[in-house]
Order: structure tokens, then sequence, then C-alpha cells
């Protein structure tokens, strides 16, 4: 787990450094899995292999009286990003880490899943 932390970590460090400045209140974390309940509770069928997850309010929603509230959390679930992955080898995981990472720090940023889509990512 330490080892995928470390490629969570160089993600977030390539973010460019305007990206870096404005991820405000939020928390990066691992996890090995997404609990069955809360990919339900997201809509989602119990098997949906969730690679990443954003909770909290984006940045485009917050208002004056955001304050005083527990941090955004975007989490990474490295189990089914190394099923994803496959049999690809370390620089696989380490490019699919960095794609769910930019995914979800797009949501804390306003983006939804739609607009990703859209924009290709």
């Amino acid at each position: 787990m330490k080892a995928f932390e470390a490629l969570v970590a160089e993600a977030l460090d390539d973010l460019p450094r305007y990206v870096q400045e404005r991820l405000s209140n939020v928390a990066v974390v691992v996890e090995e899995d997404a609990r069955p309940e809360r990919v339900e509770r997201l809509g989602h069928d119990r098997e949906y292999g969730l690679l990443g997850l954003y909770e909290g309010i984006n940045r485009v929603e917050r208002a004056s009286g955001y304050h005083l509230v527990t941090p955004d959390r975007i989490t990474l679930f490295w189990r089914p990003i190394i099923d994803e992955v496959g049999p690809g080898g370390p620089e696989s995981i380490r490019h699919e880490v960095r794609k769910t990472v930019i995914h979800e720090v797009a949501h804390h940023f306003g983006i939804d899943d739609a607009e990703l889509e859209r924009l290709g990512g």
C-alpha cells in the first residue's frame, strides 16, 4: 500500500502548480476498496469497480458561508485500479493512478462525469 500511496503523491505533485494552489480543504486518501453499501448509495451496482471517489462540496458550489467544514475527500481505491490495469505492470498502474487522480480533482473543481467524458477524460 505504501508504494501505491507514493504513486498517488507523485500524481498530485505532477499536477500543474495553478491546480495545486487551488486545491482547497481536500484530503486525499487511499483505501483498498469501496464498500458495496457506499457504491450502492452512489447509485452504482454493488459490483461496480469504483476506482476513485470525490465526496464533498466542490469549489463551484461553495458559498460565502463555507467555513469550518470537514475537508472534502478524494479516495483512490487501490484494488480496483490494480484490477483495471491487469497484467500491465508498474507503468500502467502509474498511468491509471494519474488518470484517476486527475478525474477526482476535476470533480473538486465542479466538473461532472458527463463533462469529463465529453472532454475525453
